[in-house]
């Protein structure tokens, strides 16, 4: 975090509980004038510290209830053949999140899902079909303990 200053932090660590919040709303929160806030913002957004604002939706009220965690295993791990997975996976609307991964296996995906027929569709005729799988393993979420999307400053 070279380069930034105990403010940033606290902008920061602002804008990831509420990204709604306007420069006004943080200056008067830090008692700073809004100005030099809202140049701060500016800057730690073209530096790329703030890569975006999003709204989180709730899964649960859009009727995307089941949350599966997908580890897949390459055959090869050759260069070409692990760009071709991603590219893939890419191109997923289902696929929410991916990560390769180091360890015993290569990529973590999580999907959320309407149903258990639904996800069992998606692996069968979609995500199976996709070359170089070797293993496929889910996993599902019971129940949400933590999730945040605010990081550790």
């Amino acid at each position: 975090m070279e380069g930034l200053d105990n403010t940033d932090k606290t902008i920061l660590r602002i804008l990831q509980r509420d990204s709604k919040k306007t420069a006004k709303e943080i200056a008067n929160l830090l008692n700073l004038t809004v100005s030099p806030i809202y140049e701060r913002i500016k800057r730690l957004e073209s530096k790329g510290y703030i890569k975006k604002y999003v709204a989180i939706v709730n899964n649960k009220l859009i009727d995307l209830p089941i949350t599966a965690y997908c580890q897949v295993s390459l055959k090869s791990h050759d260069e070409s053949f692990i760009d071709k997975f991603e590219n893939q996976i890419i191109n997923l609307k289902e696929v929410q999140e991916c990560y390769h991964m180091a360890g015993q296996i290569d990529f973590l995906l999580k999907i959320n899902m309407r149903s258990l027929e639904e996800y069992h569709d998606f692996i069968r005729y979609k995500l199976s079909k996709i070359d170089n799988i070797g293993i496929l393993n889910s996993t599902f979420s019971l129940k949400v303990i933590k999730h945040t999307s605010e990081l550790y400053l």
